[in-house]
């Protein structure tokens, strides 16, 4: 199963496009999204295309093949034209006898980790900055971001297939890569 993450979208319509011609062209079968997918936040300028409603009614075509965890910029009123669940503060998938713990991360983070166990995955946005590192046998992933990435980082998404996660630019370009050993 491969799965394919983005976060921080931030009503782009612009970058979303870009990030689901990624998702085709892997054949993914999930999109798993982490989190602040309509609104850009109190602290952020527009992003480019900015199209909340078109943001969703874009995402709403992939409902089924979605994956997501509520970002701190995610509202009552997401849920409301959004198709697939959006509210809940994290998902748990087991999968090759790991928990992978979807996050946003404003409420869990790297160093306020939930409870995992060894060789557990800690997968979170939030910051818009890309990590894949290994801490105290759990690791630690951030795709970054689509729309607005931070500290000179490039636009990104991540995949996980088998057991490499590899985060790539939107020019198909690895930023990071670790193997969940």
């Amino acid at each position: 199963m491969k799965l394919f993450f983005i976060s921080d979208i931030h009503g782009s319509l612009h970058f979303l496009k870009k990030a689901l011609e990624h998702f085709e062209h892997e054949k993914a079968d999930f999109l798993v999204i982490l989190g602040d997918e309509l609104y850009h936040g109190a602290r952020n300028p527009l992003p480019e295309g900015y199209n909340p409603k078109e943001v969703a009614l874009l995402l709403n075509t992939y409902a089924e093949k979605i994956i997501a965890v509520r970002g701190n910029c995610e509202s009552e009123v997401d849920q409301m034209v959004l198709d697939y669940p959006v509210m809940a503060d994290y998902s748990i998938i087991l999968r090759q006898g790991r928990r992978l713990f979807l996050t946003h991360g404003h409420i869990f983070g790297p160093d306020n980790l939930p409870n995992l166990s060894e060789g557990d995955v800690f997968l979170y946005g939030h910051t818009h900055i890309p990590i894949a590192e290994k801490r105290d046998n759990i690791y630690v992933i951030n795709p970054g971001s689509i729309t607005m990435p931070k500290e000179n980082n490039p636009h990104t998404f991540g995949i996980l297939e088998g057991d490499t996660f590899i985060i790539r630019d939107l020019d198909n370009t690895i930023v990071k890569s670790i193997q969940l050993l």
